[in-house]
């Protein structure tokens, strides 16, 4: 094997499960003949050993929080090994390729790089400097299957929570990109519209070794599972037939699941739990600045075709933009609970502001909304018109918080975070309707609450 030991694989974040910024890019290493060491700080310590075995250290920022917490790893790095070459990929890191750069990265690497990753590793063999690629058009990659060798036991990640029980959970992608451009998402800024299936096969052998492990229940990290609806029910199929009591999550667009509606009974018979699903906001005004693809009216439709067919609908949303108004969060709270929405509800998901990264579509779309780029955020700085709804949102972030160091229910936080909207809007204190949960519908979830 060339150069054992001296590439190292580091993850930050990945949504508290087995990371496919290690997985993906260990795997066509391994194909190419290297043999990598992989390091997940998720769950693992930082170790100076590996770090100072290795001559390239690769970290993986597929997010706004990876790269947060990738910079700060990367800076302990360059104290414990000033000699090792250091490299940022993922969806954030061409976003924020000069402060990369200047935080000692020799490249900087974006979507479907594992190739110019390989390749990057095989120049610093020869003893050269490595050269990233053009930007040009993205390659259509012959994938392996992952390679989850040298990473913590899925027992040690995020778990699936269920009727009070909680089962092992694991992680495949049956999918990269999305043929989608929503304005304020990450993923068109590399993809521009473009998205690659996964071969079936390599699918399925990815799951088997992980069934192997003890996995009984799988989320397909795809940014969108029902980009090639035809693929994504080939691939549940075979997953059922050869894995009949494996269950399994996704991740799905609004407009998708009202379009696909006719498909998702037999998604639930093929063990579909929940879908999560980017609502954002019941808004007209914000989803048709966001260029969402769906109405409020398509959100009452996707939750209900997933109800009918027995599948949880899990919001993702995005309260607090510069279009947002107070009266519209009011009224998002009180939709919820007449709608009995609440227990699919993560209350992070009240807390969140938009980012607004470098390439993102909203620069192009609103160019003198927002401020220069704040590196420490990391996003293009905004100010919302309403005073309160830039006072509220920390405050709700910090209930949300709060709730989830107590265990409170959803329900619980829920209320706390509707109080302190209603204050904020100068409403007096009104006493909460009984609850009704989903019809149905247990409320499966991970452990980990979804975050960006």
């Amino acid at each position: 094997m060339r150069g054992a030991g001296q590439i190292l694989l580091v993850a930050t974040y990945e949504l508290g499960r087995q990371p496919p910024g290690i997985t993906w890019p260990k795997a066509f290493l391994e194909r190419a003949g290297f043999r990598p060491a992989a390091l997940d700080l998720q769950v693992e310590a930082l170790d100076p050993e590996r770090i100072r075995a290795a001559r390239l250290v690769a970290l993986s920022v597929p997010m706004h929080t990876a790269l947060r917490l990738g910079l700060k790893a990367a800076e302990r790095i360059r104290q414990i090994h000033p000699g090792a070459a250091l490299c940022f990929h993922g969806l954030y890191a061409p976003l924020h390729a000069p402060m990369l750069r200047r935080a000692g990265a020799v490249a900087v690497l974006g979507a479907e790089c594992e190739e110019e990753l390989v390749a990057l590793a095989a120049a610093l063999e020869r003893g050269q400097a490595g050269r990233p690629a053009a930007p040009g058009k993205l390659p259509r990659l012959d994938y392996p299957v992952p390679s989850r060798s040298g990473l913590p036991a899925p027992g040690r990640y995020a778990r699936l929570a269920e009727a009070g029980r909680e089962r092992t959970a694991g992680h495949v992608e049956a999918s990269r990109g999305c043929r989608h451009l929503c304005r304020h998402c990450p993923v068109p800024a590399l993809y521009r519209g473009r998205f690659f299936a996964v071969p079936e096969a390599v699918v399925l052998e990815d799951l088997a070794r992980q069934v192997e492990q003890g996995v009984t229940h799988v989320t397909f990290g795809d940014p969108d599972f029902l980009n090639g609806p035809g693929h994504a029910l080939r691939v549940a199929r075979s997953l059922h037939r050869r894995f009949p009591d494996l269950s399994f999550d996704f991740t799905a667009k609004v407009e998708h699941l009202v379009a696909q509606a006719a498909a998702l009974p037999e998604l639930r018979r093929c063990g579909a739990l929940f879908v999560v699903s980017a609502v954002e906001s019941l808004s007209e005004a914000v989803l048709a600045r966001l260029d969402k693809g769906h109405s409020r009216e398509d959100v009452f439709r996707a939750f209900g075709a997933c109800r009918q067919a027995g599948i949880s609908l899990r919001p993702s949303l995005l309260p607090f933009t510069p279009w947002s108004t107070l009266e519209e969060y009011l009224s998002l709270l009180d939709t919820f609970e007449a709608q009995g929405w609440i227990a699919a509800l993560d209350p992070v998901q009240l807390s969140i502001r938009l980012l607004v990264p470098p390439g993102s579509l909203l620069l192009d779309a609103e160019p003198d909304l927002f401020g220069p780029l704040d590196e420490g955020s990391l996003s293009h700085r905004w100010a919302h018109p309403d005073r309160r709804m830039d006072r509220l949102q920390p405050e709700v972030a910090a209930l949300a918080e709060a709730g989830a160091a107590r265990g409170e229910t959803p329900a619980q936080t829920f209320e706390a975070i509707r109080q302190l909207a209603r204050g904020t809007a100068g409403l007096p204190h009104r006493h909460p309707a009984a609850h009704r949960p989903l019809e149905g519908v247990a409320g499966p979830r991970l452990t980990e609450s979804w975050f960006c």
